[in-house]
């Protein structure tokens, strides 16, 4: 080749680089919509922190090579079909919704990826058609709540044994998470020879009432059942429940933090966290059909118990010694 035509070849691929750089830059970041049924709260941030954190170790940051789309619906949930149409009509590449998001998400789109975070059975609510075997533009990961109502209320027991009466707050705008709740929970006092009142309350001034309804009925304890509307209240129900000397167990540690006697549930940064991996591995192409539901199976039992104390209580030295963490 001669010396001339080397050069023109050179320069005719010098010029070609920046254009192809150029064009890759212009290539549009992948859209996730982040759909949810409460409230950005700080709360939520624990949510937003273990999913980025799982994205970023698929390779995903956030406003860097992808652009999260967050939709809340502040616990109203007659606007989770239209903030889902708007995700989809958005064109995202992934949807990501919680447990009562995740049903409208599908209603919503049979094409854009989903991926769910849900405490309830997935296959019950019609999502995916088995764990190992999704099937459709449906995944996600499932965390213990509906499994660890039971265990919850043996723990208050255990703490509270001459309680003969205790109530659970559920919430009913979250009608298959309350209704299975309620069914479970009723057998499990029955079981141990206790009486059980179910209190609705989904709305802050419910909560206010709930616990005036409480101390009419004379419970001795009370078991909050695990649901989103909660998750955004824990210190409003921390705070009421060691206001009102009711002892009180919920799914989450902050709940134990905020003044209420105990806590036993799972993670939810760990739960965001796996969302967020699955979230990842879709943007780098692979399909929800083919990747089996996870399971996020980590529980901890914390006790409060400086919260014991102003309730006049001595817990059992059984749950200490069984207890992840004591609050003092």
């Amino acid at each position: 080749m001669r010396r001339r035509q080397f050069l023109t070849l050179l320069g005719g691929t010098a010029a070609a680089w920046p254009l192809a750089a150029r064009a890759q830059q212009k290539r549009p970041m992948p859209v996730v919509g982040f759909l949810h049924s409460a409230s950005r709260d700080a709360f939520a941030q624990q949510i937003v922190t273990g999913f980025q954190r799982g994205l970023a170790e698929a390779g995903y940051v956030d406003g860097q090579n992808v652009t999260i789309e967050y939709r809340w619906a502040e616990s109203k949930y007659d606007r989770l079909p239209a903030l889902a149409g708007e995700l989809a009509r958005r064109e995202v590449a992934v949807i990501v919704a919680n447990g009562p998001s995740a049903p409208v998400a599908k209603l919503t789109t049979a094409t854009i990826p989903i991926v769910f975070a849900t405490g309830d059975d997935p296959v019950q609510l019609g999502l995916v058609a088995s764990l190992n075997r999704p099937g459709g533009n449906v995944t996600g990961v499932t965390t213990l709540a509906l499994e660890l109502g039971p265990k919850r209320l043996e723990l208050l027991h255990e703490c509270l044994p001459t309680v003969g009466t205790i109530a659970l707050l559920v919430n009913p705008s979250n009608r298959v998470r309350s209704e299975n709740l309620s069914r479970d929970l009723q057998a499990a006092a029955h079981a141990i020879g206790v009486q059980m009142h179910v209190i609705p309350a989904n709305t802050e001034s419910d909560i206010d009432a709930a616990f005036a309804t409480i101390a009419q009925l004379r419970a001795g304890g009370l078991l909050i059942g695990t649901d989103p509307f909660f998750n955004g209240r824990i210190e409003q129900l921390g705070k009421l429940a060691l206001r009102q000397a009711v002892p009180a167990i919920y799914q989450y540690r902050d709940f134990a933090a905020a003044g209420g006697l105990m806590s036993y549930g799972g993670s939810i940064i760990d739960l965001y966290h796996r969302v967020g991996g699955n979230t990842g591995r879709i943007l780098k192409g692979e399909k929800p059909a083919d990747l089996p539901v996870q399971q996020s199976t980590k529980a901890e039992l914390i006790i409060n118990l400086k919260a014991a104390k102003t309730l006049g209580l001595t817990v059992p030295t059984s749950l200490l010694v069984r207890a992840d963490e004591v609050i003092e």
